[in-house]
């Protein structure tokens, strides 16, 4: 997959990872725009780095999409649990 369809998949990830985590965020749409695209990165290096599923070529391979929400899931809830009051 290219960098494009990296952020592209990021983008999407972090929408779901928003809808299976409602609620307030600190940086709003914004952030948990950037949220999901870090987490999809992360997510896909480490389903490479330690889970031993090389990042796939195919864009609708459903272990990418779950390494990338995944990431994103976790992102957001440290990003929440470190900068949730902040809004307040």
């Amino acid at each position: 997959m290219t960098i494009i369809s990296w952020i592209f998949l990021g983008l999407l990830a972090g929408a779901i990872a928003k809808f299976l985590l409602p609620g307030r965020d600190p940086g709003g749409f914004v952030g948990t725009t950037l949220i999901g695209i870090a987490g999809a990165f992360i997510g896909g290096w480490i389903s490479a780095r330690w889970l031993d599923h090389p990042i796939s070529k195919d864009f609708y391979d459903g272990a990418t999409w779950a390494s990338a929400i995944g990431g994103s899931l976790v992102l957001l809830i440290a990003y929440r649990i470190f900068f949730g009051h902040s809004r307040d």
